[in-house]
């Protein structure tokens, strides 16, 4: 009987096996065995009372359809499932199930009835509160109020009010905000959390980052205790998850995260992520996952305009109840225009100075506090970088920018580069020659010379040299 078992077994998994992905194989089919066949009815056992939900929800037409091919159209399948005794010298216990009821529960040795009622095990759980109560894990001072909407955030900021207003009731799912560091997309995706739980204060709201995701994981791992951890995640109604790109050297956690993801989304759960770099770009994330991604919206943040940081430092300011001179605000926003998080740091660290030096804050103060603070976040420019952004300004080549020759234009955009060059760079007049076919310091205190006339004189010029000015500082940013 038993060999007759394991052929049947073995036939109905090589059927599965072409069916489903490999993953999706290895990870609920090939832990089941199977125990007894008899009248048309076979045995399996499987590792734990979430495995046996699992195959109930997304594998039973599959097991049904592949059970009745191997047996007929009177086969049937029952599970045995495993549960911890809570007592080590004793064997597990197993749990008979028919996939609708339950029955009892046995040891082997004493037959007695039991109840489940264990508690999935919840990492974020309020201490002293009763299960299922969970900590949002949400900063409450993330609110769309907070956040500044302009052209560089816009998408992202409406889809997330769409969402925030019907979650996983809208074409948004999962919504993916992607951008660099200190852009706004925890504020943004914390803002969706913190209105959700507002409008809808019985979803359970749960924000997690993506290395403490990874780290439970790893936990439970160690404990065998993966299904509890999977199961927890998949009792969460609005689900976001911070720096998706750290999944890349965690396979397992991809795994784990895959089976939530399915669940959730299956359910019309909402999904919000984050992550540096759009879907697409990723790399160290199964496929899989990534299709996912894509399932819903992909909205990027990109740098904040002049206009939006101006914005930005005045509600900061109104916030704090401060208030600044109109051109320090500009001259903030003029030169710190890499982040928000920058952004905001500068206007504290002038606000630090002024307080404990005990002086009123004005341009000067502005410029002294803030001139390490905007050195330190800029980059280094060279002579090479600006030869090259003149050359393409003025669609001229490289070659013809070091040649002799007395040709106006090219005359013109040599000289603009010696000017940007000397502004720019840290190089001795000498060294700035150099780099122009050998010529000599003379030549380059001429074209300083020769730019700031022809700046005064000729208004084509001057808006040339402004605007190839202002293209080289922001590349130093």
């Amino acid at each position: 009987m038993e060999k007759n078992v394991e052929k049947i077994w073995s036939n109905c998994l090589k059927i599965i096996k072409d069916i489903v992905e490999w993953q999706h194989y290895k990870t609920w089919f090939e832990p089941i065995k199977a125990i007894s066949l008899k009248n048309n009815v076979l045995v399996i056992q499987v590792p734990s009372q979430f495995f046996f939900e699992y195959l109930e929800e997304h594998y039973v037409n599959l097991l049904a359809k592949t059970l009745k091919r191997e047996l007929g159209k009177e086969a049937r399948l029952e599970y045995r499932i495993m549960v911890d005794s809570g007592n080590s010298k004793n064997k597990p216990l197993t749990m008979d199930v028919t996939g609708t009821g339950y029955k009892t529960y046995s040891n082997n040795e004493m037959d007695f009835p039991l109840v489940i009622n264990n508690p999935v095990k919840n990492p974020f759980v309020i201490p002293g509160i009763k299960k299922m109560q969970i900590d949002p894990q949400l900063n409450i001072n993330y609110t769309f109020d907070a956040y500044i909407e302009g052209d560089c955030n816009r998408v992202a900021r409406r889809a997330g009010k769409t969402v925030a207003e019907k979650p996983g009731a809208n074409s948004f799912n999962p919504l993916v905000v992607y951008g660099g560091v200190g852009l706004g997309k925890t504020h943004l995706v914390q803002a969706i959390g913190n209105e959700v739980k507002k409008a809808y204060p019985n979803k359970i709201v749960l924000y997690v980052s993506s290395e403490k995701f990874i780290n439970q994981f790893m936990d439970h791992s160690r404990n065998n205790a993966i299904n509890d951890f999977i199961h927890f995640y998949q009792l969460i109604d609005v689900l976001i998850v911070d720096d998706v790109q750290f999944f890349s050297k965690a396979e397992r956690s991809q795994d784990a995260f895959f089976a939530i993801f399915n669940h959730l989304h299956q359910s019309g759960k909402q999904l919000i992520l984050t992550s540096d770099k759009s879907p697409k770009d990723l790399e160290g994330v199964q496929e899989r996952l990534l299709s996912r991604f894509r399932w819903g919206l992909s909205a990027d943040l990109q740098i904040p305009d002049y206009e939006t940081r101006i914005e930005i430092l005045e509600r900061k300011m109104k916030a704090d109840g401060l208030d600044m001179p109109k051109e320090v605000v500009k001259y903030i926003a003029y030169n710190i225009n890499s982040n928000v998080r920058e952004l905001e740091g500068a206007l504290i660290s002038l606000l630090a100075q002024s307080s404990l030096n005990r002086r009123e804050i004005d341009l000067d103060l502005a410029k002294k506090v803030l001139r390490n603070f905007i050195k330190s976040s800029s980059k280094e420019i060279t002579i090479d970088t600006i030869q090259k952004m003149v050359c393409d300004y003025f669609n001229v080549s490289y070659d013809k920018l070091l040649q002799k020759t007395r040709k106006r234009e090219i005359v013109q955009a040599r000289q603009i580069t010696m000017y940007l060059a000397k502004s720019f760079t840290k190089n001795s007049l000498k060294t700035i020659g150099e780099h122009f076919g050998g010529r000599d310091h003379t030549t380059v205190i001429h074209s300083c010379q020769t730019v700031k006339d022809l700046m005064d004189t000729d208004s084509v010029f001057r808006e040339n040299v402004l605007e190839l000015h202002q293209k080289v500082q922001l590349a130093a940013m």
